[in-house]
């Protein structure tokens, strides 16, 4: 057993930074939502929602997001028309957690861990925004395909730009990159 612990060390100690870091992560995220009851959205997600209302005003888009009372999301509407419902899981602070784990699981230096964690957390942000703007104009011409846009096209977009960003920690600052 104890020639199998030392064998798979890097590998043991990679789930156990990724693990713990994602369920404190996890833990604090969850903490900060049990702060709002059932029947309302989150600051967090309201942010998200605006910032989206914000982006597609540069564009002179007929775009705006209403709160609904006593419900758990945010109407988006295009061209006066009720187009999603924005909730808390496209805030997009879970797939932050996830890279921030993966990110910490393949840890270098401390300053350059930090740095890629912020910079990329900002980027996913950034993206995710882009991404509802995205996926609400294409659902606007394209409703029939809302499918295929909202569970294979933009997750693809979101978690594809992830990964990217794993690659690049993991080739070019990790300790592993050596």
């Amino acid at each position: 057993m104890k020639k199998y612990l030392i064998l798979y060390r890097p590998f043991l100690i990679f789930l156990a930074k990724f693990f713990l870091t994602y369920l404190v992560l996890s833990l604090i995220y969850q903490g900060y939502l049990s702060r709002f009851d059932e029947d309302s959205v989150d600051a967090l997600t309201k942010f998200v929602a605006g910032n989206t209302e914000q982006l597609l005003a540069l564009f002179n888009i007929d775009f705006y997001v209403r709160e609904i009372s006593k419900a758990s999301y945010v109407m988006l509407y295009y061209n006066q028309q009720a187009i999603a419902r924005m909730i808390e899981g496209c805030n997009a602070i879970s797939v932050i957690i996830l890279f921030v784990s993966f990110v910490v699981s393949f840890s270098g230096k401390l300053k350059p861990t930090l740095l890629f964690i912020l910079g990329g957390s900002v980027f996913i942000y950034i993206l995710n925004v882009i991404r509802i703007a995205l996926l609400c104009s294409a659902l606007y011409w394209f409703p029939l395909q809302e499918t295929v846009l909202h569970e294979i096209v933009f997750p693809l977009f979101i978690y594809g730009a992830v990964f990217i960003l794993w690659v690049v920690w993991v080739n070019k600052f990790s300790l592993y990159a050596k």
